[in-house]
């Protein structure tokens, strides 16, 4: 690790180990945890390299994606070898069995691929209401078969390392297999995590990978391996994306899935064989001298991104500093975009999703202009923008939880934005026997299929991908060069996290580690929430004079950024996780 690569040193002992289980299988011993506790924050300092960096959520995949990186590897064949490392060391956030969105840009095109999980054909709109004909509640659709949603990450990663990959794909998947063999040390974070979870035990497969046998987690330090997970690995190593899709770990997940004891699903194998990676055309829009870019629909993440950034382009914000000011016109922004998500959003291959129409200069600027410098809008309506070629219909919710980014730059120029997801902190709460957990991502459509008596566009229906916030982010300059690659996991604050990640670069001109340890703050188009126990407490009255009903919540957000500048690329990863930035 180079010396400028500023960490604790405990991480940087970490890292190198890392390095010799990742890559030397004689060397391969099991590694030590990050000293980082589940909940709270970790001192972190800017990284600045001269080639290529990673940045992802945990040491041990930024490490793999990094040794990729120096072999030659692409910012592609990095992102596979993170995505996999983290479905074994961050298991309840993403992995092969949930599904993520990719933009990558190659020096002179933006590219966005949809790896985003579907429903089974069998699926119904009243998938999530009870017997009552009243919506189920959170959990008790979660866990289970019935939430789990026809995984995409495997075909995605395939997909885009044909596409852009230079590494052999067995090559870029042997450090996930070596990590599985090999075994990996609990960290505090992951320990933390299942001992506040209240239903991953009850899954025989997980209770018996995850906990000790008088049902107490597995300590921090315990050596956690999964060779069934290395050994489904190796299959998707040697047969590809379809190993995934058909035969024996096909069979499993719909296994699995159909057979909970009291909450199944109704997966096919049909369903598994038939699923297809979209490539879809990247939203991007200006912001003062720059180009912002990121991911359509079934994501609201771009648009309304897009929709927060276009809002604050009306105002001075470099002059407005992290403050009450800032948090208000963050908030009002964020009114408008959410109320905008909420009735247009969904997947664009069931509904006419007015994409062209919401981010129309002509339609912000008059959104923008509904803002009161001096007082809160409270709940925001949603607009009516042109270009419109659907029906009115319901609003609905939906956001996912369990949830990852990283951000990879390569020697190139070439750039990934990726975030990735199993819904809910461990998905449905269902591991298959070839190693990983399940998502839940079918919470993520609207349990109520109607609204007033209107279709609710985010409903459940048969093949369809439900509407995420994911909103990974590449910034392009005023030169049509790369600038920024941003993103965060954090359900629907997703949005928030990153159009404030956004304006700290862009506006403030803060280093990244500084842009995303910013406190968070924003509205959902519900109250205005300040994060809990940072200086954004201390905005509340002076928003509360506002007319801002104002809570202050736990905001754990994972944000990665990486900024091009002239003395290299400049990284950080947000302190509230275990995450890192490193490079060659």
């Amino acid at each position: 690790m180079r010396d400028r690569d500023v960490q604790r040193p405990s991480l940087v002992w970490f890292g190198l180990l890392a390095t010799a289980s990742l890559l030397s299988p004689a060397l391969a011993q099991p590694v030590a945890p990050a000293p980082e506790a589940p909940t709270g924050r970790t001192a972190k300092s800017v990284v600045t390299t001269t080639k290529d960096m990673v940045a992802a959520a945990n040491p041990l995949a930024a490490q793999a994606g990094r040794e990729i990186l120096a072999a030659g590897g692409s910012a592609v064949d990095a992102a596979v070898a993170v995505q996999l490392v983290l479905n074994l060391v961050e298991p309840q956030s993403s992995g092969i069995g949930g599904g993520a969105f990719l933009v990558f840009w190659d020096g002179s095109t933006m590219t966005t691929l949809d790896g985003r999980e579907k429903a089974p054909a069998a699926a119904k709109p009243e998938r999530f209401l009870g017997p009552d004909g009243k919506p189920m509640k959170f959990y008790d659709a979660v866990v289970g078969g019935r939430s789990v949603g026809v995984p995409g990450t495997v075909r995605l990663l395939e997909r885009a390392h044909k596409n852009w990959g230079k590494l052999p794909w067995k090559d870029v998947i042997e450090p996930a297999v070596r990590l599985a063999e090999n075994g990996f040390a609990i960290s505090p974070r992951l320990n933390g995590l299942l001992t506040q979870e209240k239903y991953l035990q009850n899954d025989p497969v997980a209770r018996a990978y995850f906990y000790e046998s008088d049902g107490t987690p597995k300590k921090v330090g315990t050596i956690l391996k999964n060779p069934a997970f290395a050994q489904t690995l190796r299959s998707i190593a040697e047969k590809g994306a379809e190993a995934f899709y058909s035969g024996e770990i096909a069979q499993d997940i719909v296994a699995t899935v159909t057979g909970h004891p009291s909450n199944p699903g109704d997966m096919t194998l049909d369903d598994l064989k038939g699923y297809t990676v979209e490539e879809r055309a990247a939203v991007c829009g200006p912001y003062r001298t720059y180009r912002i870019c990121g991911m359509g629909p079934p994501s609201s993440g771009q648009v309304a991104v897009q929709q927060i950034m276009s809002t604050l382009e009306t105002q001075d914000m470099a002059a407005m500093k992290p403050g009450p000011e800032a948090a208000h016109w963050m908030a009002e922004a964020g009114r408008l975009a959410f109320a905008d998500r909420a009735l247009y959003i969904a997947d664009p291959a069931f509904v006419n999703v007015p994409v062209k129409g919401l981010t129309d200069p002509g339609y912000l600027k008059s959104r923008a202009a509904l803002v009161d410098p001096n007082k809160s809008m409270g709940k925001a309506k949603p607009g009516d923008p042109p270009f419109q070629k659907t029906f009115l219909w319901g609003p609905s919710d939906g956001i996912e939880f369990g949830t990852s980014h990283m951000s990879i730059v390569d020697r190139n120029g070439n750039a990934v934005s990726m975030t990735t997801t199993i819904e809910d902190g461990f998905g449905s709460r269902l591991m298959t026997k070839s190693g990983f957990l399940l998502n839940n991502e079918l919470t993520d459509f609207s349990f109520a299929p109607e609204d007033d008596g209107k279709p609710v566009a985010n409903r459940v229906e048969g093949g369809k991908r439900p509407r995420s916030s994911m909103a990974p982010t590449i910034v392009l300059d005023g030169d049509n060069k790369l600038y920024a690659v941003v993103g965060s996991p954090g359900g629907s604050l997703i949005i928030n996290y990153v159009a404030k990640t956004l304006v700290g670069l862009l506006d403030w001109k803060l280093d990244p580690q500084v842009a995303v340890d910013l406190p968070n703050f924003g509205s959902r188009n519900g109250p205005t929430e300040l994060e809990a126990g940072t200086e954004a407490e201390g905005w509340k009255t002076a928003l509360e004079a506002k007319g801002h009903e104002v809570k202050l919540i736990d905001q754990n957000s994972g944000i990665h950024a990486i900024v091009v500048t002239p003395a290299g690329l400049v990284g950080g990863a947000d302190s509230r996780r275990e995450g890192v930035a490193i490079g060659n």
